[in-house]
């Protein structure tokens, strides 16, 4: 699931990250997903996984970071 998640926000930033996307990485607060792209890579998760993620689950808590989306997930 890591790698899978790291690929596709890696696709979705094209060329603006300068070093490789670490499962630590600030996604929004760095600027490397702006809402539209968060709201793409909940897309993204509620289709390769089949699942609906409530409005109310889309918080910086669950979706700051690559590892805090795993462990929102595992918990679901």
């Amino acid at each position: 699931m890591e790698a899978v998640l790291l690929n596709y926000i890696t696709q979705l930033t094209h060329e603006q990250l300068d070093t490789p996307l670490t499962v630590d990485d600030d996604l929004l607060g760095s600027g490397i997903l702006d809402s539209i792209g968060m709201m793409k890579l909940v897309s993204f998760i509620e289709t390769e996984l089949s699942m609906v993620i409530p409005p109310e689950d889309i918080l910086i808590e669950n979706f700051m970071t690559v590892k805090h989306i795993i462990t929102y997930l595992k918990t679901t």
